[in-house]
C-alpha cells in the first residue's frame, strides 16, 4: 500500500463560520472608526496651519481635572483603546485564529519582523547622521488597526477574509509589542509602591473574574484605580488597559450567551473606535509644517518615513517568508504573495501609536517633525497600499 502523501500545512485558511461573523463586526467597525478619525486628524492638521493655530494650541492644554485635553487623550482616551485591543488578543489566542500554535506564528513572527526591521532602519539612519535621534526607533514600529482595516474595507472588499483575518491578528501583535516596548523602555522614573497597588488590583480583578462575579460597579472603580496607579508608578497608563483586557474570561460557561469578553467587547469597541481614537487623533495629529522643504532631509523624519514605507513591508513579508520554508507551509488557494504584498505596505500605516510614541520620544520640534514623519508616512502607505490592492481586489473579483 502506498503511503499517504502528508499535506503540508496552509498559510491563511478561511475561517469557520463563527470566526467569520465575529470578523465581519470587527472590519465594519473598525472601518467607520477609522474613516471619523481620518477627518479628525484632517481637521486638526488644517486647524494646526490655519491663522487660528493658537486656538488649537491652547485647546490641548486646557486643564480638566489632573491632565490637560492633550494628556486626557493620550493617558485616558487610549487606554480604552489598548483595553479593547487586549480582549480582542486574548480572544485570538483563547478561542480565535491564534488559538492552535501552528497557526498563530505566522502573523506573531510577521509582527515581531515589522517591528524590528524599522526600528533598525530608524536607527541606521539616525546614527549614522551627525544630528540624529535615535531615540525615536520606536515611532515607526506601529500598525493602526483602524485605518488600515478601514483602507483595506475600502479597496479590498473582494479580498479573502483570512487575509484580512492576517492583517487584524497582525496589528493587534504588532500594538501589544509596540506597549510592551513603551513600558520597557519610555519609562525614566518608577514609583514601587504606586506599582505594587496596580499589581494588587489587577490580582482583584483576576481573581473576580474567576469567580464569575459580573457587576459593573465592581469592575469600574478597579479599572479607575489601576489606570491611576499605573500613571502615577511612572509607566505609561495605557498599559493597564492592555494588562486589564488580558485578565477578562473569554470563554462561555454553559448557558452563556456571551463571555465578559464578548460583552465588553461589544459594548466599548464602538466607542473606543468612534470617540477615543478620533479624540486621540484630534489632540495629537494638529502638526504645523513650518520647516517647509528643510523638513524632508531631517534624519528624524527620514527615518520614519523610510521605516514605515519601507521597513514595515519588509519586516511583514520576511517574517512571513520565514515561517513558510521553517514550516514548509504553502498560502491557501486563491491567495498568491502579491496580495501579501499590499496588505504588507498597508501596515505601513502608524498612525495612533506612532503618534503615540512620538509625543513619549521628543519634545519640541524634534516631536512635531516626528509627527509630520508619521501623518505623511501613513498616507503614503495607504495610497501605495491601495493601489496594490485596488489591482488585486478586481483579480479576486467574482464573475
Amino acid at each position: 500500500m502506498t503511503p499517504r502523501a502528508r499535506r503540508r500545512p496552509l498559510l491563511f485558511p478561511e475561517p469557520g463560520p463563527a470566526e467569520s461573523t465575529y470578523l465581519g463586526d470587527v472590519f465594519r467597525r473598525e472601518t467607520v472608526g477609522g474613516a471619523v478619525a481620518l477627518v479628525a486628524a484632517a481637521v486638526a492638521v488644517v486647524w494646526a496651519n490655519s491663522p487660528w493655530g493658537t486656538s488649537y494650541d491652547d485647546l490641548r492644554h486646557v486643564a480638566v481635572g489632573p491632565l490637560d485635553l492633550e494628556h486626557w487623550a493620550a493617558d485616558g482616551a487610549l487606554t480604552l483603546f489598548f483595553f479593547v485591543a487586549g480582549l480582542e488578543l486574548k480572544r485570538e489566542f483563547v478561542v480565535g485564529s491564534l488559538r492552535r500554535p501552528a497557526d498563530a506564528a505566522v502573523p506573531v513572527v510577521a509582527a515581531l519582523c515589522g517591528v524590528a526591521v524599522p526600528a533598525l532602519l530608524y536607527l541606521a539612519v539616525n546614527t549614522a547622521h551627525p544630528e540624529g535621534e535615535p531615540g525615536g526607533w520606536a515611532i515607526p514600529a506601529a500598525t493602526d488597526i483602524a485605518f488600515a482595516l478601514a483602507v483595506l474595507a475600502v479597496v479590498g472588499s473582494n479580498l479573502p477574509t483570512a487575509l484580512r483575518a492576517f492583517l487584524l491578528t497582525l496589528a493587534v501583535v504588532d500594538d501589544l509589542v509596540v506597549i510592551v516596548i513603551i513600558a520597557v523602555f519610555y519609562t525614566s522614573t518608577l514609583d514601587a509602591l504606586a506599582l505594587s497597588g496596580a499589581f494588587a488590583v489587577f490580582a482583584v480583578w483576576a481573581v473576580l473574574q474567576r469567580r464569575r462575579i459580573g457587576s459593573p460597579w465592581v469592575y469600574l472603580p478597579l479599572a479607575v484605580a489601576a489606570w491611576w496607579l499605573v500613571h502615577e508608578s511612572g509607566i505609561h497608563a495605557t498599559i493597564a488597559g492592555v494588562v486589564l483586557g488580558l485578565l477578562v474570561r473569554v470563554r462561555r460557561d454553559d448557558g452563556e450567551e456571551r463571555s465578559p469578553a464578548e460583552r465588553l467587547e461589544h459594548l466599548l469597541s464602538p466607542l473606543s473606535a468612534a470617540v477615543a481614537v478620533p479624540f486621540f487623533a484630534l489632540m495629537s495629529a494638529g502638526v504645523a509644517f513650518e520647516g517647509g522643504t528643510d523638513l524632508l532631509t531631517e534624519p528624524v523624519v527620514v527615518g520614519v518615513v523610510l521605516g514605515l514605507v519601507i521597513g514595515k513591508p519588509v519586516g511583514v513579508l520576511g517574517g512571513t517568508w520565514l515561517v513558510t520554508r521553517l514550516t514548509r507551509a504553502e498560502l491557501a488557494p486563491g491567495l498568491g504573495w502579491r496580495d501579501l504584498v499590499g496588505v504588507a505596505i498597508i501596515a505601513g500605516i502608524g498612525f495612533t501609536v506612532s503618534l503615540l510614541v512620538s509625543d513619549l520620544s521628543f519634545e519640541g520640534e524634534a516631536r512635531e517633525a516626528a509627527k509630520a514623519a508619521v501623518l505623511s508616512g501613513s498616507v503614503f502607505s495607504a495610497v501605495l497600499g491601495a493601489l496594490v490592492l485596488g489591482h488585486r481586489d478586481r483579480f479576486h473579483l467574482t464573475p
